[in-house]
């Protein structure tokens, strides 16, 4: 809890209470320090950190040593958070102290030496937390806790940063004294802070044990991603131990090397499967052992599987794709398809309509970077400046045009799409995008990129787990909706 009043900090802690088992309050933040502490059913942490150790005051050593000087000593409900170089000025109840420290630039060198001068102090729990600048950085994170775990010591392990998110989630479950989360999404007080609901609520942090398979999501970026709801709530709905996680990653060469194939990787974990997204899905291919032939032909995997010693391609957004339009659409042979776009999603389309016999144009701002896909399938490319789609059965959106930054624009306008029959956008985020709106004006039948997201994860989901899912896809739909922020 960081806030500038005490009844403020009061309460927030009031409201914490419901999913946290003990509460750290951020004294630095406060204006003014309290006489006496809030009274709470909760264990507190007393933390009152320095401005160059992440807190939010300039505070000299001698500050620092005279205000824990002052304060309620440690007790059963009462810890204390210090830095390392205060273990010497004081005699408190040593089993209550956490003795810590932070780098918010990266992982340095001598993580590993910091760790034994933090074994050196009479401190019962160590804490090192490091900034995350690359996925890999997880990994001496997750080593640091299976050696604390070795020696008998209790250590709280974190990197933060979106890239860090695992230790976050994982590390409770590899031995890591606790881990930290914000009362809500604007509250975190470091960088990669989850909220501590969707601890709870999202990635069931409680249930995860050494069984638990370990399933995410592989691009840049990914934190915006809904998979997680998705295949969380599978989980949970199949009775499958297992969790979904988002992984930031930068290099997929590297992330599948040390981290992935169970041939190379550095890390002792129940890796079963991963998502692929942008920008990945044609570099990941180089990574694996075995592609599915329909991967293959479409060029792009989005699936991986990891089976025995071996890593599994696949390809299920042409399924998730197509599967929203046969309920829509009595045949799709001979209709009329426009494309817009001309990356791995569009790519995909295109393959799956193909199968169904469609007739298709592509359609791109920049013709001469969308012609390669063109040819490669055998369809015809045209410039999407001035088109117009009169006459076509369905035109499909496969660009980013109408989410992230450009959420209030549209890649055709009202003119433009008079005289089709029915527009697909492959965005789900927003559920309603501004070229859909647009769509609805023109009065054309509208489908949104939501159908094929849950669709693809279904089949994802039964690649991993060998289960088919037999209940919950429409409550999961329901909650998705909810969670992007529309009413269902």
């Amino acid at each position: 809890m960081c806030e500038k009043d005490l009844d403020a900090l009061r309460e927030t802690c009031e409201r914490a209470v419901e999913w946290a088992d003990l509460i750290e309050l951020r004294l630095d933040c406060l204006r003014e320090l309290p006489e006496k502490l809030p009274q709470l059913t909760r264990p507190v942490i007393l933390t009152f950190r320095p401005s160059e150790q992440g807190g939010h005051r300039q505070l000299t050593r001698e500050d620092r040593r005279r205000f824990w000087s002052s304060i309620a000593p440690p007790a059963e409900t009462i810890w204390w958070d210090i830095e390392a170089d205060l273990v010497h000025d004081f005699a408190p109840d040593w089993s209550r102290v956490i003795v810590s420290h932070h780098d918010f630039l990266g992982v340095p060198n001598d993580l590993e030496q910091i760790y034994e001068r933090l074994t050196a102090t009479p401190a019962a729990i160590l804490k090192i937390a490091v900034q995350a600048n690359d996925i890999l950085d997880c990994i001496r994170i997750f080593n640091l806790l299976d050696r604390a775990r070795h020696e008998g010591r209790e250590l709280i392990a974190i990197a933060m940063g979106n890239a860090g998110i695992a230790t976050r989630i994982l590390g409770p479950s590899r031995g890591s004294f606790l881990t930290y989360g914000a009362l809500d999404d604007q509250s975190a007080t470091a960088p990669g802070q989850v909220n501590a609901r969707k601890l709870r609520s999202l990635y069931h942090l409680d249930t995860i044990d050494n069984e638990t398979m370990i399933c995410g999501l592989v691009g840049l970026p990914v934190m915006h991603s809904v998979s997680p709801h998705i295949h969380n709530a599978a989980f949970v709905s199949e009775e499958v131990n297992g969790v979904y996680l988002p992984f930031e990653v930068r290099d997929a060469q590297q992330f599948f090397k040390r981290m992935v194939h169970p041939r190379t990787r550095e890390l002792n974990w129940n890796l079963r499967g991963l998502s692929v997204t942008a920008p990945h899905k044609q570099a990941v291919m180089d990574c694996l052992d075995w592609i599915d032939p329909d991967a293959k032909e479409i060029g792009a995997v989005n699936t991986v599987v990891i089976e025995n010693d071996r890593l599994l391609g696949y390809n299920t957004d042409a399924a998730g794709f197509i599967d929203p339009l046969l309920s829509r659409f009595a045949t799709l042979r001979d209709a009329r398809v426009a494309i817009i776009g001309a990356g791995g999603a569009a790519r995909a389309a295109i393959w799956a309509l193909q199968k169904q016999k469609a007739a298709m144009t592509l359609f791109a701002r920049d013709t001469t970077k969308a012609q390669p896909l063109a040819e490669l399938f055998g369809i015809s490319c045209t410039s999407l400046t001035g088109a117009s789609f009169a006459g076509y059965d369905l035109v499909i959106n496969a660009t980013p045009v109408g989410s992230g930054t450009q959420i209030d624009q549209s890649p055709a306008t009202r003119e433009q799409l008079t005289g089709s029959r029915c527009v697909y956008d492959l965005i789900y985020n927003p559920v309603e995008t501004q070229l859909l709106h647009t769509a609805n004006e023109a009065g054309c039948e509208t489908l949104g990129g939501l159908d094929m997201l849950v669709a693809q994860a279904k089949v994802q989901f039964e690649l991993w787990t060998g289960k088919t899912v037999s209940h919950g896809l429409t409550q999961i739909k329901t909650d998705l909706i909810r969670v992007l922020g529309v009413n269902p």
